[in-house]
């Protein structure tokens, strides 16, 4: 995968991108469509860490930047729902960038703009999950997104969590720890399955919880049944949530899946398939490029608007 793609064409002079996701923030600066640095650091998403913290991690990122006048930061994040989230989120990145025009919007814009799509339908199956879509007239609608109380289905959190309900549910049993749970313990570096209830409520993160998802993986590669159920019910319940923003909008496609396990996890993405065929949707995309590369799209069009 290239790490600079190549632009629609050149909307300003100078950009930083930024893709805050649950687990990190990603920054590009880019001058005359030309990436001059790209540098990561914690989460700014407040869904996930403190104000403090984000504020924090935004200072270290934009300090790792060369001194270069900007003209434009765009930033996708989770939890963008309303007009005063987006402005909270301004709020944080505006100290780093005084003067600077920045525009905040949430993180399935991104990921549709950078599957080089004006409309169409963005999933986003990383560390939490969401759809989200535009037609032609500029109707928007979206599903899920709700955060990992209320949803998340399908998500990295998801299948972390799944993968603990299955090993609590074998030890109530009475049942020998299998290649899910025996993986799991070594993971979170405990001895018995009764351990991981006392574990999953001592604070740990949804982040710490969805980089055990990969496990889910690893054990359906060796035939595990309930793994294999697992990765179908995810693909499911995430083509059930791009298909309620087709139907909404009147569209055929184009439906990007993109993030971490969208774009990483073939298995999970041919249940995605599958299933968004039996909706009769069958313009599938799996993202090619991180999502923050969209930030050269939007700027274009923000440009043209």
């Amino acid at each position: 995968m290239s790490s600079t793609p190549e632009s629609p064409s050149t909307p300003v002079e100078t950009i930083i991108g930024l893709d805050i996701g649950g687990s990190k923030t990603r920054g590009i600066l880019w001058r005359n469509g030309e990436v001059l640095a790209d540098r990561e650091t914690g989460s700014a998403n407040v869904q996930n860490v403190s104000v403090q913290e984000a504020a924090a991690n935004l200072s270290a990122l934009f300090e790792g930047f060369p001194e270069l006048p900007v003209d434009q930061v765009f930033a996708g994040a989770g939890g963008i729902d309303t007009e005063a989230d987006a402005e909270a989120l301004a709020a944080l990145i505006r100290p780093n960038v005084p003067g600077t025009p920045v525009t905040v919007v949430h993180d399935t814009r991104l990921l549709l703009a950078a599957g080089h799509a004006s409309t169409g339908v963005a999933v986003i199956a990383g560390t939490g999950s969401a759809a989200w879509g535009i037609n032609q007239d500029g109707d928007q609608a979206r599903a899920g997104g709700w955060g990992y109380l209320l949803g998340d289905e399908g998500s990295g959190y998801w299948f972390g969590r799944e993968a603990v309900r299955h090993s609590l549910h074998r030890m109530n049993l009475g049942l020998e720890p299998d290649v899910l749970t025996q993986a799991l313990l070594e993971k979170c570096e405990l001895k018995e399955p009764g351990e991981l209830i006392a574990h999953f409520h001592s604070g740990t993160s949804r982040r710490y919880w969805a980089a055990m998802s990969p496990l889910v993986f690893d054990a359906a590669r060796v035939d595990h049944q309930a793994s294999l159920r697992m990765i179908a019910r995810a693909g499911k319940d995430l083509a059930d949530l791009a298909a309620q923003v087709a139907h909404q909008l009147d569209l055929e496609g184009p439906i990007v899946l993109g993030s971490g396990l969208g774009m990483h996890q073939p298995p999970l993405q041919e249940v995605f398939r599958e299933q968004l065929a039996a909706h009769g949707l069958h313009q599938v995309r799996v993202l090619d490029q991180d999502p923050i590369f969209g930030v050269l799209d939007l700027a274009l069009q923000s440009r043209k608007a």
